[in-house]
């Protein structure tokens, strides 16, 4: 199925200006695949930048072209909807090393037309956000009226309010945090070890090959879906109930509903996503930090971002990323006097609950979307 994804046509721009990246490479020209829906007004000031998650895409509203399935935030993106494409020119751009037709592992050499693989350069957050600038910049876009996201999303539009603040009005940080914890690069080395412990992996050279690290890569996602989840929902949705039988197996066959859960969640994802670009996006996240540049101040990061107005969201039950790297936030955004209002929303579905149905979620996106336009 990996080969499947390598020849989905997106809409896309190649932009050819070189792409400084954070490891001191470069990338010569960039390509990037974006969706876009809701008309642009007539002085430009109604463009909404959404920034997906880890395993997201652009296809925030529309069906997504591998699976058939509705965009992964289709609930919140459209008339009438809280982010409304009524009022709002929304913008969703693939993010740089991923797998939907923005440049990574998968894209081809300029000098032997093979895909890169492996020698693909590593990337940052940074790198992500200097890529949709350069996209917003061949769309004539020069200031946005929010920059909103969810997780790996969260902490782009934290970057983008750190490198770019007078190109945005407002930044909603749902999920998110601003480094990534030690635990959180723990669950993401095991999902890389997974992957190319995997023999199918080949180096990273699997393209045009019969074979795929599909094993290792549905192992990663099913150590990763795991940190989504809460233990109340777990316990809720499964306990220990048995999985199509009235007895154990006394095998290694799934014998509970959460191991039956868990495969199926593995196998699905082998079908819409790249194993090398996992590997990529990962490590972008592991290396995120804001403070870093700053010597450990993220005040640093957002001294030149009081005229940003925040609005930061955390769930109860997000242990992956919990209400406390919101709060950090928050403070630092005190700090230098910028305008920030956090809410830690009650919800039992974990860290995936920004992507369920959260009504009171729906209404804050509408009112940090609605206030000042």
């Amino acid at each position: 199925m990996a080969s499947l994804l390598h020849h989905i046509q997106h809409h896309s721009v190649t932009i050819a200006a070189p792409l400084p990246l954070d490891s001191g490479q470069l990338l010569s020209s960039v390509t990037i695949a974006y969706q876009s829906y809701g008309a642009l007004n007539a002085d430009k000031s109604n463009a909404v930048l959404i920034c997906h998650a880890l395993t997201g895409d652009q296809y925030v509203a529309s069906d997504h072209p591998a699976t058939g399935k509705p965009g992964w935030w289709a609930r919140m993106v459209g008339p009438g909807k809280p982010i409304d494409t009524d009022r709002f020119h929304v913008i969703c751009a693939n993010v740089l090393g991923s797998c939907m037709g923005s440049s990574g592992p998968a894209s081809p050499d300029a000098a032997t037309g093979a895909p890169l693989g492996m020698h693909f350069p590593v990337i940052t957050i940074a790198d992500m956000v200097r890529a949709q600038a350069m996209l917003l910049d061949h769309l004539g876009i020069a200031r946005l009226h929010a920059v909103v996201g969810g997780s790996m999303g969260g902490m782009q539009t934290l970057a983008w309010a750190a490198a770019y603040p007078e190109r945005l009005a407002s930044a909603l940080v749902i999920a998110s945090a601003a480094r990534h914890s030690a635990q959180n690069i723990a669950f993401h080395e095991v999902g890389r070890q997974a992957i190319m412990a995997d023999p199918d992996w080949q180096d990273g050279q699997y393209y045009g090959s019969t074979r795929a690290p599909t094993k290792g890569l549905a192992v990663a996602r099913m150590a990763a879906h795991i940190t989504y989840l809460s233990e109340e929902g777990l316990t809720e949705k499964f306990g220990r109930r048995l999985q199509a039988r009235d007895i154990k197996s006394f095998g290694f066959d799934a014998d509970f509903q959460v191991e039956s859960y868990l495969r199926h969640q593995g196998l699905a994802f082998t079908d819409r996503f790249d194993a090398n670009a996992y590997l990529y996006i990962t490590r972008a996240m592991d290396y995120f930090d804001l403070a870093d540049p700053h010597d450990g101040r993220l005040a640093g990061a957002f001294a030149a971002a009081k005229d940003v107005r925040f609005t930061l969201v955390s769930f109860d039950t997000d242990w992956l990323y919990p209400t406390s790297e919101s709060r950090r936030v928050v403070q630092a955004l005190q700090s230098v006097g910028a305008a920030a209002s956090f809410v830690e929303l009650s919800a039992p579905f974990g860290h995936d609950s920004f992507l369920l149905d959260v009504p009171e979620l729906d209404r804050l996106v509408a009112g940090a979307l609605g206030s000042g336009f």
